[in-house]
């Protein structure tokens, strides 16, 4: 990969406002399934006292006694857990860590640190980007999208930074340093949004001890097709997310099961020579490239690790006990496209790392300096005030924002 000027923007100078990973506390609060949740909603509520003390897995943050607001736009209880008997919360899908998409119960009573100034922008015009910490000599893209709320977690175990592209609801006040993007229109001679910027970064962004850094090209025609790129690698991320394609492979490439798959499947494998997932022992999905196979995040196998997250060894008696009892067929289902986006991303690969800037000198942060558009101001660095919907606090009172 062509090596970054130590001079080259930081995502961070580009888009100043980011947010900590959220701390769930207790695993349970996410699965893969409505059904699965749901049940451990009814079996944390059917036990009483010590019982549903120790099922819910108390923290420093959290007990049942805990007294704490709603999330912002979730209707949840806010009685104490102890005393709760109500319905349970209506799940909100999740981007659980790079490429896994699961369903969260949106309880600020379950989560240990949820990070509420996320959940006051979250709607259906909010794109998230995810930052991936640096791991020396590890492949893998630098920076992911997401239109589902992201938990913010690495594989490698290490903080990164969540994103969000604009700092209010419907999509208003982009989440850009002040004077970027008309500085950036000047330069290439077009307009340029938020969602452009966002698109270059996901394609130029490299990984680097000090974060994410975005070389910013000097011409027009690298511009173009770095975004041209990062739109089309996007897409791909979103999953057919706000109003764009469902990701597909060409005939002839596109995974299907070859031999069912059995209802408790306990291991996944590949088979290189028949380009095959090997689930089960018995189960196969083909065609597999290799490339998919090998896809990394952080230094971790991004298909091992979903296949553990549904079908590893869980502590008895808990409520991560409390999963189906045979392998639901929208899993199969949610494999294949893990597949067709991993391969995907793949086929771009070396055109994203071929990507240059390029037609003169480019922007490095000194020039931004010169500019008047860096550094970015304490306040671009801050949530904006977002007070247009109520918010509950705890035990029904309002909350005091």
């Amino acid at each position: 990969m062509p090596t970054v000027n130590d001079d080259a923007p930081l995502l961070d100078d580009l888009m100043p406002w980011s947010v900590p990973p959220l701390r769930l506390g207790r695993e349970w609060v996410v699965a893969p399934d409505l059904r699965t949740l749901r049940a451990r909603w009814d079996a944390l509520l059917a036990a009483e006292g010590a019982e549903r003390d120790a099922l819910f897995r108390p923290s420093r943050a959290r007990t049942t006694r805990t007294a704490v607001a709603a999330l912002p736009g979730q209707r949840t209880g806010t009685v104490r857990l102890v005393r709760e008997a109500g319905p349970c919360p209506e799940p909100v899908r999740l981007a659980y860590g790079p490429f896994d998409e699961q369903w969260l119960l949106p309880d600020h009573r379950l989560i240990d640190v949820a990070r509420p100034e996320l959940w006051r922008v979250a709607d259906d015009r909010q794109l998230f980007a995810v930052e991936q910490p640096y791991v020396p000599r590890a492949a893998g893209p630098a920076l992911l999208v997401t239109a589902a709320l992201p938990d913010g977690r690495s594989p490698a175990g290490r903080p990164g930074r969540i994103r969000p592209l604009y700092r209010r609801p419907g999509g208003l006040e982009p989440n850009v340093v002040p004077g970027l993007l008309e500085l950036l229109e000047a330069r290439y001679g077009m307009p340029v949004t938020a969602r452009d910027l966002l698109a270059w970064a996901v394609a130029a962004a490299r990984p680097t001890p000090e974060g994410c850094r975005v070389p910013l090209p000097g011409g027009p025609g690298t511009w173009a097709a770095g975004v041209a790129l990062g739109q089309r690698l996007t897409g791909i991320h979103l999953r057919g997310a706000r109003g764009g394609d469902r990701p597909r492979l060409p005939g002839g490439r596109r995974p299907y099961v070859r031999a069912p798959l059995p209802p408790d499947p306990g291991t996944l494998a590949y088979d290189a020579e028949g380009e095959a997932l090997v689930v089960g022992g018995t189960g196969r999905i083909a065609p597999v490239p290799e490339e998919a196979w090998e896809f990394r995040v952080g230094g971790a196998r991004m298909l091992p690790l979903w296949f553990e997250r549904r079908a590893g060894e869980a502590e008895p008696g808990t409520l991560d006990a409390v999963r189906p009892r045979e392998w639901p067929r929208e899993w199969t289902s949610e494999l294949l496209e893990l597949v067709t986006v991993l391969a995907l991303l793949d086929g771009l690969e070396a055109e994203r790392r071929a990507l240059l800037p390029g037609g003169g000198p480019g922007l490095t942060r000194s020039a931004l300096r010169a500019a008047g558009v860096l550094p970015a101001g304490d306040a671009a660095r801050r949530p904006a005030s977002v007070l247009d919907h109520w918010e509950e606090g705890p035990e029904g009172q309002g909350a005091l924002l």
